[in-house]
């Protein structure tokens, strides 16, 4: 079965990197696939600053111009197991992306041997047994982590539980894991109003060119805002009436663990 294009393009990198001039057939046959698509991987890592050399030719060949290494990344051998666990974790929330494994592989590239022990053994180790909720893609969360700390805005198609559609234009302000779901709070530009949407349901994201003024977010935590009626009582009681900030517009629970109503 062919590797993942990551995968295989940081494969090539390896083998690369191991020394020597190899062939394109060579190099075709430890990664499983055809000539034309090893020169794609030696193009994409001439993209990411590689110098791969290429000589041309029937008996075309390839090596990495000398001098070109990666140092060792200074980290300690727990923070090297807190990234893997965690790595970890988040392959469970991006089950159909290959982020988080090819993340790990990258780390193995990298690392000096007796981390890239610790690496192994702590991914060998850490299995997540039990399966998260909906899950999220990670272009989704690096379009809002750009607009968050870029101050500006996305705008996205999003779907409530009820399939009733919308259009949302917004101000993201930060996104938050809670009762097995990812969320979305944000300024909602045309309801001129703080909204919280779940990321499974956004799609068709993209940023908005511009730079804005961020609106102030209205409490001292998203903790504090949702477990006091979205700042708006100070204990939270079991349910409440008017604009939804889970994107609803009826009675909606405070603490984010019953149904929702549709988005308005």
């Amino acid at each position: 079965m062919e590797l993942d294009p990551t995968i295989r393009t940081l494969t090539l990198l390896t083998l690369l990197q191991s020394g020597g001039e190899w062939t394109a057939a060579e190099l075709a046959e430890r990664l499983g696939t055809s000539a034309r698509t090893v020169r794609r991987d030696a193009q994409r890592l001439r993209r990411l600053g590689y110098t791969v050399e290429a000589r041309p030719g029937p008996g075309s060949a390839y090596r990495l111009r000398p001098g070109v290494k990666i140092p060792p990344l200074l980290f300690t051998a727990d923070e090297i197991t807190a990234l893997v666990a965690g790595l970890r974790l988040i392959r469970a929330w991006l089950p159909q992306e290959t982020v988080a494994s090819s993340a790990l592989l990258k780390l193995d590239q990298v690392l000096p041997r007796p981390l890239r022990r610790r690496a192994a053994a702590t991914d060998l180790a850490t299995e997540v047994l039990q399966q998260p909720g909906a899950a999220v893609e990670a272009a989704t969360v690096g379009v809002l982590a750009d607009a968050v700390a870029g101050d500006g805005r996305v705008r996205f198609h999003y779907v409530d539980q009820h399939d009733r559609p919308s259009v949302r234009l917004v101000e993201p302000y930060r996104h938050f894991l809670r009762a097995g779901q990812w969320y979305l709070v944000a300024f909602d530009v045309d309801r001129d109003d703080w909204r919280t949407f779940r990321l499974d349901r956004i799609t068709d994201i993209s940023a908005v060119e511009g730079v804005y003024e961020p609106h102030e977010f209205p409490d001292e935590s998203i903790e504090h805002w949702l477990t006091t009626d979205f700042g708006r009582a100070p204990e939270s009681p079991p349910g409440r009436s008017g604009p939804c900030p889970f994107g609803g517009s009826g009675p909606c629970p405070s603490d984010g663990s019953g149904p929702c109503p549709p988005g308005r």
